[in-house]
């Protein structure tokens, strides 16, 4: 087996064919979650599987599982998968990629007729991106328990369109119970989202571990005025004490490299008027670690300055935690794995820690679970622009087939 190896071009050719369902002008994708565009894919996919002989089954949430029988049908199978939702400004490979490199994982086994000891399925999970309805990775964390299946369900997008509603209109509101589907281990493979293997000339991250994730809702209330008449120390200017709180998320990431990380990506303005003093900010904070415990001292500080600015200012400063979960460490047999079929395949490879969330991390609460990065051009993910080599993507395939023959093992003639 250890000269088995995918189809590069038949991959390729697949994932364009999927990137031609909400392709934009740019190059890129949209194809939110549980819209039209998403049951046209899905439905492209699940064919797709139906050809190669696997079975499906889809949960009451919508997550969709493609399986291989094994020779022994009663173990767990070595699942592997993804997700084809996008952003809106969405790419071809994000998430697509692992989805599809799990169906040539496939494919090149029927074609070798190799029969595997273990079943292997191909996952995937509904609403990754949280772009439509949040919480993003809804589909995995109702499976593991995170969230419930009734708040999943209830989950509204900006038109006031829920979860439930849309998955039964486009036919993917499976009857299966989310979780109660047994899994041996689960391997993602991913496009890294981010500049490092590309740096370094590497073609897989071998991934041991997510950066645990706090998302916040703040909002800062002052009063808006005319930006003439009112004098500077009579105003209540809540987008200048704003800044004080976005500058202190930057500087807490700063204080905890290697890995900290602090972003404020949203803001709005009230009234966002040229010659009126802001009356009300709302914005997003983002904050991340590998490191557990560093994570909790970042909120902690977080909380302290924003009472601090609150208390210091005379303005109302109000901040909600709305997404959280801890860094995730995954399984030492699992990245081993990966580590073992990266090596015997010769590939320049290094550890890459991930910053962004993947459906892998919740796959970790039920079973063994690692991943595998393979470089995008000049780090850009989440844009109309994203891209990558045929090649990394074939390698990257390549070593998700040794790793889950591993896994798996092929059975005894």
């Amino acid at each position: 087996m250890e000269h088995l190896r995918i189809d590069g071009q038949r991959l390729w050719d697949s994932l364009m064919e999927l990137a031609r369902i909400g392709a934009t002008p740019k190059g890129g994708v949209k194809r939110l979650a549980l819209t039209d565009l998403d049951r046209q894919g899905r439905d492209l996919v699940v064919g797709w599987g139906k050809a190669a002989g696997l079975a499906v089954t889809v949960d009451q949430i919508g997550n969709v599982f493609m399986r291989r029988e094994g020779r022994n049908p009663a173990l767990a199978p070595v699942m592997t998968g993804s997700h084809i939702d996008t952003q809106p400004t969405g790419g071809k490979f994000d998430g697509n990629y692992g989805v599809l490199a799990g169906l040539e994982v496939v494919r090149t086994l029927n074609d070798a007729k190799v029969v595997t000891e273990a079943p292997l399925e191909v996952a995937f999970w509904t609403n990754e991106e949280g772009s439509r309805f949040v919480p993003v990775m809804m589909g995995s964390g109702v499976f593991c328990g995170a969230f419930s299946l009734e708040s999943a369900y209830a989950a509204r997008d900006t038109e006031g369109k829920t979860v439930g509603e849309e998955l039964a209109r486009i036919g993917y509101l499976g009857e299966q119970v989310p979780g109660a589907h047994p899994i041996c281990a689960y391997f993602e493979t991913h496009i890294e989202q981010g500049p490092v293997l590309e740096d370094a000339g590497k073609v897989i991250g071998v991934v041991p571990a997510v950066m645990g994730l706090s998302w916040y809702d703040c909002v800062v209330s002052g009063m808006e005025a005319h930006a003439g008449p009112t004098p500077m120390g009579l105003r209540r200017d809540a987008l200048q004490v704003a800044t004080r709180i976005m500058q202190e998320v930057v500087s807490i990431a700063n204080r905890y490299p290697p890995y900290g990380r602090g972003t404020v990506g949203m803001v709005q303005v009230f009234p966002n008027s040229r010659n009126v003093i802001p009356g009300e900010v709302k914005f997003s904070i983002d904050l991340r670690n590998v490191n557990a415990a560093l994570l909790d001292t970042m909120h902690a500080e977080m909380l302290a300055f924003v009472e601090h600015t609150r208390v210091t200012s005379g303005l109302g400063v109000t901040l909600e935690r709305v997404s959280h979960y801890p860094p995730c460490p995954f399984h030492p047999d699992c990245v081993d794995a990966v580590r073992a079929a990266t090596a015997s395949l010769g590939y320049p490879c290094m550890d890459v820690v991930s910053g962004a969330g993947h459906d892998a991390i919740y796959c970790a609460r039920m079973a063994p679970a690692g991943m595998i990065f393979v470089p995008c051009k000049d780090g850009i993910s989440h844009n109309e622009i994203e891209d990558a080599q045929p090649g990394h993507l074939e390698a990257g395939c390549n070593v998700l087939l040794h790793a889950m023959l591993a896994r798996a093992k092929v059975a005894a003639e």
